[in-house]
């Protein structure tokens, strides 16, 4: 996969992350599958709505659909948010090492005065 890709796809999960509905599918998907109806119960929203938030999010790569003979249940993927937690991780290492360089350099300052 490319890099291109790779962020057009880290955009797509953004994106979908940033709207509260469908961050709460999300929460409500991470304690197990649910159909559209039972999602749409959850939001005042029509369940044409609902399927709109879940095409984003399917779209996304954060969630998934099977069929279960008449039952489509919506499943978290866990491998997508993972790749988003990773590239998160990224960065914040990042800073909680400049943190801590700081932090010893403040340190040496202070023996310093003393």
């Amino acid at each position: 996969m490319t890099v291109d890709e790779v962020e057009e796809r880290l955009d797509r999960a953004f994106t979908a992350l940033g709207d509260p509905v469908r961050r709460a599918m999300i929460a409500r998907l991470s304690r197990g599958e649910a159909t559209v109806n039972e999602l749409a119960e959850l939001f005042p929203i029509t369940k044409q709505a609902v399927s709109r938030h879940i095409q984003v999010l399917e779209t996304a790569g954060l969630i998934t659909r099977s069929r279960d003979a008449q039952r489509r249940p919506c499943h978290l993927n866990a491998a997508a948010l993972e790749e988003l937690t990773s590239w998160i991780d990224r960065y914040r290492l990042a800073v909680e090492q400049q943190h801590r360089r700081l932090d010893a350099v403040l340190d040496t300052m202070k023996e310093q005065k003393k």
